[in-house]
């Protein structure tokens, strides 16, 4: 009989004919958990079709039981031991395998992996343990099995042994153990084996008993994805299971996106509508608020003092189930918790060969591939990454309604875009300019403006900043520069580079330049600003004034120049979060302007920029424009 220890989700998978199949069904035989009578009738039906009997009917019978009942669920197979109750995620077949593997077996504790002792490591082996790898599972126990094919040999188990470390070590994969075993004959699945005598590990279900349920209530932070609002009478409840973390009666929740925040008032659960003064990692329930805020399905419950980012923007590891290959502006849904959302592939970062994991040259992601690709959502979401929390950091992408991936969420490089958009004294006023911008237009005969220059280190911007600043002067012109390192020597000394210190580093430098723009200065911003979110929030402190201008060189042009050895030293080690490198850039999707440095000479991009400021900053054709403050752009008018 089972004890009260909490359930373990365990996923079994294998290369085909590996034997997966049979050992789930001796698992089942062994630790008697099937039906009473199932293995004798099995057992008859074989005899009567003149076929040898095989364990994998056992989970024959299940899917077959699964075909006719819609009750049952579609990939759970349960089963105890001694110590507890598991649930075997199932997946028969190799394509109905993959789909859920990403959907399924995301909520997983543990995973077995299945090898043929006479066939070793195959291609799909290799692709399964990828797949384990970025789904986040720690807990793996291998199992060499059909050790009767190779006469039980001890020799042969320990060289199969050496083949998986070296496989699973370069995926950050470490097996708890590797067991030989022969699953037909029951031989180390719950019973010890004679043939095997030389082996002195567990058996699989002493190995599997050794797991840890992830127990997430006290040590994590609270997430509370809301899946539906219900309402009796005046009473207004959200519903949702809590992912992580514990919730208790009285505690003060912000949800994400909106920010909006009230008191928990009740806990409520179901079937019985009991009251309850605390909820814990796992159980669904239903609250009610001191205030009717605005929460719908999607958004995320927290404490306060433990958010989630909020980010427009995420890179995932992923594998790709489709037939047609994910490409740069392709749009899909993706779903963690209870988000869905709409988003375009903004970058391929990396396609990785399973088999050899080395990097693939290529421009799009195809079926049963792996990959690094960056994501671009039009509306912020609550995100974690799936080192902060390995429940809320898993993503299933869909386009229409089917699975077409799934993998982790990383959000390393990029910063949370949750800022607070209000002061934080309560006495602060806003003063009135009794000289307008138009006033000063009229009086210089030019406006301001900010010509704000972004790309790699490397492409340019200084270089041509400070050349436009002089031929604007020369002009007449009162132009000025505001450069990343100049800035960093006394407004923004206190800032690293850290993807939040890189968005401060931006914010403040986007007020700035809205100030000098506002007193009639051409202001010259040479910024990397990596972040298309952060070059937005620049645009927004002043939209009428502000053009994006992408100083345009590749990577490789940009490492060649390497002006101030920068790219030398992030290779080597000595310089880390640097752009391009270790931390992402992201080029502006629609900039006002382009200014390609590998095409032009430095004579060349000047005179383009400068032309561009002059029909840019005339009073006249100022004063034909009207700000389109929602886009933060400017249009003709």
């Amino acid at each position: 009989m089972a004890s009260s220890e909490k359930k373990l989700n365990v996923v079994i998978v294998g290369h085909v004919d590996h034997g997966k199949s049979t050992l789930i069904g001796r698992l089942l035989h062994d630790t008697k958990s099937l039906e009473d009578g199932k293995f004798e009738e099995l057992q008859e039906i074989a005899k009567k079709r003149n076929i040898p009997f095989e364990w994998s009917f056992v989970l024959d019978a299940f899917q077959a039981e699964r075909d006719q009942a819609v009750t049952i669920d579609t990939t759970q197979i349960f089963f105890s031991s001694s110590k507890r109750q598991y649930a075997i995620i199932d997946a028969p077949g190799h394509r109905e395998f993959l789909k859920n593997m990403i959907s399924g077996a995301a909520q997983a504790d543990a995973a077995v992996l299945v090898v043929d002792a006479e066939e070793s490591v195959q291609e799909q082996t290799k692709r399964h343990a990828y797949m384990l790898s970025l789904l986040g599972i720690s807990q793996l126990c291998v199992v060499v099995n059909k050790m009767d094919k190779v006469d039980y040999s001890e020799d042969t188990y320990k060289k199969i042994v050496g083949e998986i470390e070296n496989y699973l070590k370069d995926l950050n994969l470490q097996p708890d153990i590797i067991i030989p075993a022969c699953a037909r004959e029951g031989e180390m699945i719950v019973e010890k084996s004679d043939n095997l005598s030389w082996y002195q590990g567990p058996t699989l279900i002493e190995a599997l008993d050794s797991f840890s349920v992830q127990d997430s209530v006290s040590s994590d932070k609270l997430r509370f994805p809301i899946q539906d609002i219900y309402r009796f009478d005046e009473k207004r409840i959200l519903v949702g299971r809590i992912e992580t973390g514990q919730l208790k009666l009285g505690d003060t929740l912000l949800f994400s996106p909106t920010n909006e925040k009230a008191k928990v008032i009740s806990i409520e659960n179901w079937p019985h509508y009991e009251s309850a003064n605390l909820a814990k990692a796992g159980q669904s329930i239903g609250i009610t608020l001191s205030e009717r805020i605005f929460v719908e399905r999607g958004h995320v419950g927290a404490h306060e003092d433990n958010l989630p980012m909020l980010s427009n923007v995420f890179r995932s590891n992923l594998f790709w189930l489709s037939d047609e290959p994910l490409k740069i502006g392709n749009s899909y849904k993706v779903c963690f918790g209870t988000i869905e959302s709409n988003i375009t592939v903004q970058s391929i970062d990396k396609v990785i060969d399973t088999g050899t994991l080395e990097s693939i040259n290529t421009n799009k992601v195809e079926k049963n591939n792996v990959a690094e690709v960056t994501f671009r959502s039009r509306d912020q979401l609550p995100i974690d990454a799936h080192t902060e929390n390995n429940r809320m950091g898993r993503a299933v992408f869909y386009y229409k309604s089917n699975v077409v991936g799934g993998g982790l969420i990383n959000m390393d490089g990029y910063a949370d875009q949750r800022t607070n958009e209000q002061p934080k004294s309560d006495y602060i006023y806003k003063v009135s300019h009794a000289v307008t911008p138009e006033m000063r237009a009229k009086r210089f005969g030019y406006y301001g403006g900010i010509f704000w220059f972004t790309g790699l280190s490397g492409s340019g911007k200084s270089t041509l900043a400070v050349a436009a600043e002089k031929e604007l002067f020369d002009r007449g012109f009162n132009a000025y520069v505001l450069d990343g390192d100049n800035v960093r020597y006394g407004l923004n000394a206190d800032l690293g580079f850290s993807p939040e210190d890189r968005t401060e580093n931006i914010r403040r430098v986007g007020e700035v330049a809205a100030l000098q723009a506002n007193s009639g200065v051409i202001v010259l911003s040479a910024f990397i600003s990596p972040y298309q979110a952060d070059r937005e929030k620049a645009r927004l402190a002043s939209p009428q004034f502000f053009h994006e201008i992408h100083i345009k060189a590749d990577l490789e042009t940009c490492e060649r120049r390497d002006p101030k050895g920068l790219y030398q030293k992030a290779r080597a080690g000595e310089i880390k979060e640097f752009t391009g490198i270790d931390s992402p850039y992201e080029p502006p999707s629609d900039p006002d302007l382009i200014i390609d440095t590998m095409a032009n000479d430095i004579e060349t991009c000047v005179h383009q920029i400068v032309n561009y400021v002059l029909e840019n900053v005339q009073a006249q054709s100022q004063s034909e424009k009207v700000i389109d403050i929602k886009e933060g752009k400017t249009i003709a008018g």
